[in-house]
């Protein structure tokens, strides 16, 4: 947030749609969920940073503060539905609501055919990708029932119809129709949840590398595993009408949007920011 040069950021400065509210980000540290952070603050949101590597998390904080925005941190295993209950009973704790919750935490830890994935590694994919979304919007409905209001943007992907991330897949699709059932079941309390589902994202912030599995344990690419992202990412570039890849601040602009009470009539969908891929 040290920079106000992009001209979404500007967009952003000078629009209040979220004054006041409590938006949560999981995974803020880094990439699409520090922009989105970003977004949100200078919306007028009151921003929690959650993650569960401290360094790109703390540095999200820092800048959100730097800039006038009423932001904390808080470090969790999301991984865990305990780690998901306490991230919102810290926000309620300290802020009283929680108005907006944004499911960011996901990526693919292994590129390659399905059939070449073990046992133990679709395990980790599906622990990384799709649980996170499920135990957070779990633990968020009870506050946002008492309160009769909220909104929940979860973080699909492109990639369901791709190659080489089957079990990750598998996590994003099971998002969009966590996203679709919850948005039926809850409406009734006037919580609103969506989707945007990113396609080829240029992060240039990463702190966590993509074979990040834990504390000192790092997947290991090889010859092979490069060559097939090096054809995934050219599949993902034939599939895309604007032949670039994604900014993490249009991503965030997409977000904001389904956050805002612009969205107030807008539930169960996916906003598909992709540039066109198909």
């Amino acid at each position: 947030m040290s920079e106000m040069a992009n001209p979404l950021d500007a967009r952003a400065a000078g629009a209040r749609r979220l004054a006041g509210k409590v938006c949560i980000v999981t995974g803020g540290g880094q990439g699409i969920g520090a922009a989105t952070a970003r977004r949100l603050g200078q919306e007028g949101g009151i921003v929690v940073v959650a993650d569960r590597v401290e360094e790109g998390a703390a540095r999200t904080l820092a800048d959100l503060q730097g800039h006038g925005v009423t932001a904390m941190l808080v470090l969790a295993d999301l991984g865990t539905f305990a780690g998901a209950q306490t991230l919102m009973a810290k926000t309620v704790e300290a802020y009283g609501r929680i108005d907006v919750l944004v499911n960011n935490v996901g990526g693919t830890i292994w590129i390659k055919p399905f059939h070449l994935y073990k046992e133990d590694e679709i395990k980790l994919e599906i622990e990384r990708s799709l649980f996170p979304t499920l135990w957070c919007c779990s633990a968020v409905l009870p506050a946002m029932m008492q309160q009769k209001s909220g909104s929940i943007i979860n973080l699909g992907s492109q990639s369901t119809r791709g190659l080489y991330r089957l079990p990750y897949a598998a996590s994003k699709g099971g998002i969009l129709a966590l996203s679709k059932v919850l948005a039926m079941e809850y409406g009734r309390y006037g919580i609103r949840v969506n989707a945007m589902a990113p396609g080829g994202t240029e992060i240039s912030d990463r702190v966590t590398q993509r074979q990040y599995i834990g504390p000192s344990v790092a997947a290991k690419e090889d010859a092979s595993e490069a060559e097939y992202r090096r054809e995934m990412a050219e599949d993902i570039r034939n599939q895309q009408a604007l032949q670039r890849r994604g900014l993490p601040e249009e991503q965030a602009a997409a977000i904001a949007f389904l956050a805002s009470d612009d969205a107030s009539f807008i539930t169960g969908q996916v906003i598909n920011c992709s540039g066109g891929q198909s």
